[in-house]
């Protein structure tokens, strides 16, 4: 399998997802601006949008994919196919039980996740009715990392890349048609969700049925539970839950602290995080969906120096295109902001805000893409405990962090806290990945990083100065002329920073790369 041209495939699907997700973040604030009732949404969102994370995509896939890619190249595809009926009967029946609970929970969930809407009765019963209609999305969506947990192991990856796109367009639908018929405009917004995840999970079905691994899924769950390798994912799962649960108990934290700030501070963040994601699933969540199956298949082969040269190829893309976008959205957070959200109720208030937040993130960027591409380097091997404790430690000295930023810069101290956890994180999962001898860096790292250096230091300073030759809030009155002076200024950013790169001797035929 040609790697390259697979994470061409991938990333060009996220592109149009990340894309639409863009339009559909325009939408929201060109709409709603940032104010109580998308402060309101983003944490009904956040809520199944957190389990989803924590029992689907995060912890699921990880246990799950290393044990499907050893049945599917040990066992054969009858004992696969017995494996994926089994897994999808105990996990329809535990997430539907899952959903009712939420539903009936929404108060609790919201006091837990803001606890400073106790205080704001508009924002507090918005978010009860929004997590009420949003909270089945996470039985969709389990059963959508389910299926593209299949897929990806047969190596079609293109249909689960392109299944968000369906979420997003469903977002733009409700944001331009059904907000303005219904009394109270916001709710559209959560409508979306639920139809978006029916929407991911329809699309992916004709492709499982294609390869023929559609899962059947049965009415006795606890018959389910007594297969063999149902038992090995959901032992490989509990470590893997803590793993993600790390990530996602800050999320609750800082979501949570921000509930306590000004208002408009929760969407603030979630719109910086929007762009932040952008680069962050172009390369790292493309790069880990392409990774994991191909360092499940090199462990169940019992071949180290293919599981190596896999994680050396993955980390050097990500340093050669991570950094120049972390560098770009710090030097560029206004313009790109401006040129995104400023439009309607999205005012030069919420601009300065989600671009501090924006530079925060974008400081911690390289450190959030590494994680993707350095965890699977354990979870390939079914070693889930060692992210465990790492992540663990890195909840404990983000919220040490927010101690110290929070006062300082706000929201934006949310954001860095964040980064710089990441970075931390990733730095202990390149620590002890070569420490346990799984990972052995190929010659060269010194020269490549010579001419990273040089040709971000130049791309810092051309963006820097060409970004500041604008009055960025002021060109609001000509929009076109704002996005056609931004998408100028990144050519030349990335056309400068690709020829430093050249003339120091970089070759990309050095970045090809095939997997077994």
């Amino acid at each position: 399998m040609n790697l390259h041209k697979t994470l061409a495939t991938v990333s060009g699907m996220t592109m149009l997802s990340r894309v639409t997700g863009l339009i559909r973040e325009f939408l929201i604030a060109r709409t709603f601006g940032a104010s109580v009732y998308t402060d309101a949404f983003f944490v009904a969102f956040r809520i199944p949008n957190l389990l989803r994370r924590l029992f689907a995509e995060g912890a699921f896939s990880q246990a799950f994919v290393p044990i499907l890619a050893e049945y599917k190249n040990q066992r054969g595809n009858r004992a696969t196919r017995v494996l994926t009926d089994h897994v999808a009967t105990v996990m329809f029946w535990t997430l539907l039980a899952t959903s009712v609970i939420g539903v009936l929970a929404a108060p609790l969930l919201v006091l837990v996740m803001a606890s400073g809407f106790a205080s704001n009765a508009q924002a507090m019963s918005l978010s009860v009715a929004m997590t009420r209609i949003m909270f089945p999305y996470i039985l969709f969506m389990s059963l959508v990392a389910l299926a593209g947990g299949i897929l990806n192991t047969w190596r079609e990856f293109r249909v689960p890349a392109f299944t968000p796109v369906l979420l997003n367009l469903s977002f733009i639908a409700a944001a331009l048609m059904l907000a303005p018929l219904i009394s109270q405009p916001v709710f559209a917004l959560a409508i979306a969700v639920f139809v978006g995840g029916i929407l991911q999970l329809a699309f992916q079905l004709p492709a499982l049925r294609k390869i023929g691994m559609l899962p059947r899924i049965g009415i006795n769950p606890f018959s389910a539970l007594s297969d063999e390798g149902v038992r090995r994912v959901l032992k490989q799962m509990l470590p893997a839950t803590f793993a993600v649960s790390a990530a996602q108990i800050s999320l609750i934290i800082n979501t949570n602290i921000a509930s306590h700030l000004i208002d408009g501070s929760v969407s603030w963040l979630s719109y910086a995080d929007r762009l932040m994601e952008l680069p962050t699933g172009l390369l790292g969540v493309a790069l880990a969906t392409v990774l994991l199956p191909s360092l499940s298949k090199a462990h169940a082969c019992d071949d180290p120096n293919e599981y190596s040269s896999l994680l050396d190829w993955g980390l050097r893309l990500s340093f050669l295109l991570a950094m120049p976008s972390a560098i770009a959205l710090i030097v560029l957070a206004t313009p790109i902001t401006t040129t995104l959200f400023h439009y309607g109720r999205f005012d030069s208030l919420a601009v300065e805000m989600t671009a501090q937040a924006l530079i925060a993130y974008g400081v911690g960027l390289t450190g959030l893409i590494m994680v993707k591409i350095l965890a699977p380097g354990f979870y390939a091997k079914q070693d889930i405990r060692t992210p465990v404790k790492i992540g663990i430690g890195v909840l404990v000295v983000t919220q040490l962090m927010n101690l110290l930023f929070v006062p300082w810069i706000a929201h934006a101290g949310l954001a860095l806290s964040i980064g710089l956890g990441a970075t931390v994180n990733a730095a202990l999962l390149f620590f002890l990945l070569k420490r346990h001898s799984i990972y052995h860096p190929a010659p060269g790292w010194p020269r490549f990083f010579i001419q990273l250096t040089g040709a971000l230091c130049l791309l810092a300073g051309v963006g820097l100065w060409l970004g500041s030759q604008f009055d960025w809030i002021a060109l609001r009155a000509t929009p076109w002329a704002r996005i056609f002076t931004l998408a100028l200024i990144i050519v030349t950013c990335a056309a400068c920073y690709f020829a430093a790169l050249l003339a120091m001797g970089f070759r990309f035929a050095d970045f090809k790369r095939e997997s077994n």
